[in-house]
């Protein structure tokens, strides 16, 4: 069995060979080991929990696998005491991980309380809590308690990237904790720190990388994520073709699906180095931005350099031409949609990820309705009309704002917004203008970007959208 799993039976022990299968973890690991794939597996589950809360819960499973995984332990002894830590979960003063379903749970009983509680899980952290404290702080917190320093940072880094791949977690918390106890008894810290910190690099970036694209997948799911990620490639590339980037949107959603849960130790670093080849293979000759990205020796660094350019500027295409109702409703219904999608993101290369997710939203809508209905043709061209009242405006107010967002230096764009507010508001105090333009500024560092996070920013669109309609029903929310 993976120890990626072995902790998700811990509330199902009715049967023997689930307690067998711990306790073979519990022994071949180790209890140092095993306590720390506990913390870690805990942490990247209840992302929002506490760190005393994580530090309850490890606590009473690694006792639980130490009393009970030795030989000679009574049978019934894991049983127990798997009851006992359900029955402590659904107490009034659980010292454990809050969560709103808990409640659900503990009104079952037996193995039917036990699945129920191991199945629940804090949604992912839409942004990323850990900053790195400086050389110095490390090593006066590891100095000071080297135990409590590694779970403290393990809690820390692990809520914070817990939609990255396990083995992905693993690799780098080890190789930063080995980093940590290295340089800090180095006699030149300071070189040791830099030299590690080069060396972890590409670790790093797999790291931050792969959280940012299973955290999309978990919300979006597989269709979806290759229709941002086709839409990312057409807005920093709109000369390629719908036919040169599809195939890549199609091996980069099949790369997280095959790679954001497994436990294979190299799944998604290989992977995803693949998938960057096949990328710099294809648009590098088409594009000087790709060219250079694609010219360093790590691929890891390579696609890091591709997620990180800025939209293009928006050639001169011809005009768009819409699927028609046959198009829409035929077995390629949603490919024609995802054309048309893609034409439109070449066109208006500045608005973002969670907007267009809005269209792909909004036409997915429309044909399960309307080529469905008994008419489907008048329900196409209702939709149609309603849309064609609401879009345009949609496309050039996002495109401009960020646009405006990607050229500018913050603080010039800040003081753009507050111009453009100060003539939009003028009877505004002072006071009431500075929290506006703080609250957009910050929306626009946030949601512009393409790899921003997916349900914060679709919260913040849907606010937007639901304050400008005019209308009883806006097709795009």
């Amino acid at each position: 069995m993976s120890s990626a799993v072995f902790f998700y039976l811990f509330l199902q022990g009715e049967r023997a060979y689930v307690r067998d299968k711990v306790c073979q973890e519990f022994k071949t690991m180790g209890k140092d080991d095993f306590r720390t794939l506990t913390l870690i597996m805990n942490s990247k589950k209840f992302s929002n929990a506490t760190f005393e809360e994580i530090s309850h819960l490890v606590r009473e499973i690694v006792s639980l696998a130490e009393t009970c995984c030795t030989d000679g332990a009574d049978p019934s002894c894991y049983d127990a005491g798997s009851s006992a830590l359900s029955a402590k979960s659904c107490g009034p003063d659980s010292p454990f991980p809050a969560h709103s379903g808990t409640a659900a749970c503990c009104v079952h009983q037996g193995l039917e309380q036990k699945l129920c509680l191991a199945a629940l899980q804090h949604p992912p952290r839409q942004l990323p809590h850990y900053i790195e404290p400086s050389n110095e702080e490390l090593c006066q917190a590891f100095k000071k308690d080297p135990k409590d320093f590694a779970d403290r940072f393990l809690y820390e880094y692990v809520s914070s990237y817990g939609q990255a791949p396990l083995p992905v977690l693993l690799g780098s918390t080890r190789n930063f904790l080995s980093m940590v106890s290295t340089c800090c008894i180095s006699s030149a810290p300071t070189i040791c720190f830099l030299k590690e910190k080069l060396q972890r690099k590409t670790l790093s970036l797999l790291t931050l990388m792969s959280n940012r694209a299973c955290s999309r997948f978990t919300v979006y799911g597989k269709d979806k994520v290759k229709f941002s990620y086709l839409t990312m490639l057409a807005q920093m590339i709109p000369s390629a073709s719908f036919e040169d980037l599809s195939p890549l949107a199609e091996d980069a959603s099949e790369v997280f699906a095959q790679c954001c849960d497994s436990v294979a130790e190299d799944c998604m670093q290989k992977k995803l180095s693949e998938h960057t080849a096949k990328v710099c293979a294809a648009l590098s000759t088409k594009d000087e931005r790709f060219a250079d990205c694609c010219a360093g020796k790590d691929l890891m660094q390579n696609y890091f350099c591709i997620t990180a350019l800025k939209p293009a500027t928006a050639p001169k295409l011809p005009e768009l031409q819409k699927p028609t109702n046959k198009h829409l409703c035929g077995d390629d219904g949603a490919l024609h949609a995802r054309r048309y999608m893609f034409e439109l993101s070449r066109r208006h290369t500045n608005v973002p990820d969670v907007f267009l997710g809005k269209l792909y939203d909004a036409s997915e809508n429309v044909i399960r309705e309307c080529c469905s209905a008994k008419d489907s043709s008048a329900c196409l061209d209702s939709k149609r009309q309603q849309v064609g009242a609401e879009l345009p405006t949609f496309l050039e107010n996002t495109n401009q704002f960020c646009g405006q967002y990607n050229e500018m230096n913050f603080l010039d764009f800040k003081k753009r917004l507050r111009d453009s507010m100060k003539k939009t508001m003028p009877e505004a105090s002072p006071e009431l203008l500075t929290q506006l333009v703080d609250q957009r500024a910050d929306f626009a560092s946030t949601c512009c970007p393409a790899n921003s996070p997916p349900l914060y920013c679709a919260a913040q669109v849907t606010a937007y959208l639901e304050s400008a309609c005019k209308q009883d029903s806006c097709a795009l929310i």
